[in-house]
């Protein structure tokens, strides 16, 4: 079967004779010399100006306007308006002294139905904002997708239709054609496994389908979609601009030795990981997972000759982004907890997995109720270096949500975010030392934003946002923070 990983050998993600930006040889604060430090957002989670200057509704925007689907009824219209403060917000980062600022495209901002001229109204306010950065020092880095497809698209047939990828590729060219001069750094897709298994398996995220069939078409379609984009962005950039993917990959645990536990782990790790590794790293989708899951979906027919080399196109960076463990067992039928923290729903994104059960991990939580555990980071760090040491890694989103508040001094103290940073970047440094080839590290978030279907009930930023005002507010973990970047390290 075409779309089976083949059993032996893998492929290098890096591209030949790329030259990374940054030195892997380290200083002595144990991080690599030039280590990019930065902070992220996502369009729809803090541009607003939701209707301004040409845009149409994304899927996100069609999913937060339906009753019931977003805590509160809360919508991304107006956000932290960073389309209207992106200069304060730069300002804020040039004076916590990010090195680099990783934002996202909207695509329906600029090319509002998925097809056809870009608009350029859409296009000026990201020229706006890379020029701002590249004033400010800090280096743009340009996400293509987060998540909010153009309602138009998603209504001829959205993801699990193959259209869409090319699309996909028409629109990355509008983007670099505008941008790739000044950003030297791309993502295709921000965690491609959310966009198919909550979007149309679970239904918790946009466009909320529940269709397990159409997880998998989705999947490989933002798979094809990746190939494709980083083939126009090969074709349009520098010789030395840097594309990438980033991932939430799953740190997968079985709850015991068992057997039955850690078959549920292998089975986790393949819809939740290798469903895009396989392809994009390794030359297919896994056996086991084809099989499993070919009563809901023909392979030879959805996997067409040509797709896994474009798919395979080889890319310079690797973004990670990783926020908690996932433990796993064999469901025994009496109740197990479903919580697999990624939003309740009657309907599993976890397609041909349906019955594995998931659990709490022990120990101290954040506001999402996740676990606090920074070895999942560096387990997850060491091992993709292991299975692909020739490619680099960088940790694209890592933070925590905390129940923030402004005190009566008009302060906002968070030691508990401070402690997770803290642990994390300790995971990471540890990883560096044990050989692990990582290039960056981003937190999530800049700023306090519109969480998806939590809606603004979740923090995240490490600058307060006051929604009613818009004043921002860094919170003690930006001013740590910027302590950290400013040492290069992790204090003594």
């Amino acid at each position: 079967m075409t779309a089976v990983r083949p059993e032996s050998g893998s492929r290098p993600g890096a591209a030949p004779g790329a030259s990374p930006s940054v030195s892997s040889s380290e200083s002595a604060t144990g991080f690599p010399t030039g280590f990019l430090w930065g902070a992220a957002t996502a369009s729809y989670q803090v541009e607003g100006a939701a209707t301004e200057h040409g845009r149409t509704p994304s899927i996100w925007d069609t999913f937060s306007h339906t009753p019931g689907k977003v805590r509160n009824g809360d919508t991304g219209d107006i956000a932290a308006d960073h389309y209207h403060r992106y200069r304060e917000d730069v300002a804020l980062m040039k004076e916590l002294g990010l090195g680099a600022y990783r934002f996202s495209v909207s695509w329906s901002r600029v090319q509002p139905t998925g097809r056809g001229p870009a608009v350029e109204r859409g296009l000026d306010f990201y020229r706006r904002l890379v020029d701002s950065l590249l004033e400010a020092g800090i280096t743009p880095v340009a996400t293509l997708y987060h998540w909010d497809l153009p309602q138009e698209l998603e209504d001829a047939g959205g993801w699990p239709l193959r259209d869409t990828a090319e699309r996909f590729a028409d629109y990355a060219a509008l983007v670099a054609g505008a941008l790739g001069d000044r950003v030297p750094m791309w993502t295709t897709l921000n965690e491609p496994w959310c966009s198919a298994f909550l979007g149309y398996g679970s239904g918790v995220h946009a466009p909320g389908r529940t269709d397990a069939a159409a997880t998998l078409r989705a999947a490989h379609h933002l798979n094809l979609a990746h190939g494709k984009g980083v083939q126009v962005l090969r074709g349009l950039l520098p010789a030395d601009a840097q594309t990438s993917i980033t991932l939430n990959l799953h740190q997968v645990r079985p709850l015991t030795t068992s057997a039955g536990d850690a078959d549920a782990a292998r089975r986790i790790d393949e819809v939740g990981n290798r469903v895009f590794t396989g392809p994009l790293l390794d030359g297919g989708y896994p056996e086991d997972l084809v099989r499993r899951t070919t009563p809901l979906v023909d392979w030879e027919e959805l996997v067409r000759p040509g797709d896994l080399e474009t798919i395979a196109t080889p890319f310079d960076v690797l973004g990670v982004n990783y926020y908690t463990p996932t433990i796993v067992s064999a469901s025994d039928g009496a109740g197990d907890s479903r919580d697999d923290g990624h939003g309740a729903s009657d309907h599993s994104p976890w397609t041909g997995s349906e019955d594995v059960a998931f659990h709490l991990a022990p120990g101290e939580r954040t506001a999402m109720n996740w676990a606090v555990d920074a070895s999942g980071l560096h387990t997850l760090l060491t091992e993709l270096h292991a299975a692909h040491p020739e490619l680099p890694l960088m940790v694209t989103e890592n933070g925590a949500a905390f129940d923030d508040y402004v005190s009566p001094e008009g302060r906002v103290e968070d030691p508990e975010r401070i402690a997770y940073l803290h642990s994390h970047l300790e995971a990471v440094r540890q990883a560096v030392a044990d050989g692990a080839d990582v290039r960056g590290y981003f937190l999530w978030s800049l700023l306090d934003n519109f969480e998806w279907s939590y809606g603004y009930a979740k923090r995240f930023g490490a600058v307060y946002v006051d929604y009613a005002s818009q004043r921002r507010i860094p919170k003690a973990s930006a001013h740590w923070y910027a302590e950290v970047i400013r040492r290069g390290g992790l204090p003594g």
